[in-house]
């Protein structure tokens, strides 16, 4: 994928499955903003990798598994993930996160990325 500049209002939103899709709002080497749309109902299998991740809840509701602890996050709260620790999602009601991590995704970019997309 072209690493542009800006990606204001960005039409580019990629089907995950699952009642969920993404859009690339700016990334380089070191950092990386998604936004990422969910139907309510749509999960967040629990996955880990390297990156450092935080989120925040633009619209809706989400449950959030981090380890041994649940949350739930609604619009204007978000959440951190440190480095290869287990987590998951459940769309409470459907929203849009923005997702950021450090360093970019590289799998997000090359199609390499395991799915972890559903719904209950």
């Amino acid at each position: 994928m072209e690493r542009k500049k800006f990606y204001k209002n960005s039409p580019d939103w990629e089907e995950l499955g699952g009642g969920v899709s993404r859009q690339f709002l700016g990334f380089d080497n070191q950092i990386m903003m998604v936004k990422v749309k969910f139907e309510k109902g749509a999960i967040g299998s629990p996955h880990q990798h390297f990156h450092t991740q935080s989120t925040f809840c633009h619209s809706g509701k989400f449950e959030f598994t981090t380890g041994d602890e649940k949350c739930i996050i609604e619009a204007g709260e978000g959440v951190y993930f440190e480095p290869n620790i287990l987590h998951s999602a459940v769309c409470m009601e459907a929203g849009i996160l923005i997702d950021v991590f450090s360093p970019v995704r590289e799998d997000f970019l090359d199609g390499t990325a395991v799915s972890y997309f559903g719904k209950k």
